[in-house]
């Protein structure tokens, strides 16, 4: 089985939340994969702290863990899929931010399932099975 991260699970991982790391050393490195979306979340996060022991720390699990984890990459199914999911979920007045719907569009279009802690909102996604690892 295939899996894609999602920005909450990637900084549970981060934060070696022992959930996260103890399901990804159980599933294997070489199936779990990180859309450029999540990656750019987490980069965003850190930019917006401030110089700090904090800060540095934070960008060195980034750099480890983004070293360590395929990724997913933006094709255009996944173009294709984010288009669908957003159409759907607006016609139902269920909006979601749109790194979310591209983060769960790499999931439905590669088939993978989606890693959140979000699962409330991302149920809301149809086609695409979740985990929360958190």
């Amino acid at each position: 089985m295939k899996y894609v991260l999602d920005t909450n699970v990637f900084s549970a991982l981060m934060q070696g939340q022992a959930a996260a790391v103890d399901r990804l050393a159980a599933v294997g490195r070489g199936d779990v994969s990180v859309p450029q979306p999540v990656l750019a979340e987490i980069a965003y996060g850190i930019e917006r702290l401030p110089q700090s022991r904090r800060r540095s720390a934070l960008q060195e699990r980034f750099d480890l863990l983004r070293s360590q984890l395929m990724r997913c990459p933006w094709t255009d199914e996944v173009s294709e899929a984010f288009g669908r999911i957003k159409a759907q979920l607006e016609k139902r007045g269920q909006r979601i931010e749109d790194f979310d719907a591209a983060i769960a569009a790499h999931a439905a279009a590669t088939g993978a399932t989606l890693v959140t802690a979000n699962v409330r909102q991302m149920t809301r996604v149809s086609g695409v099975l979740i985990e929360n690892w958190v």
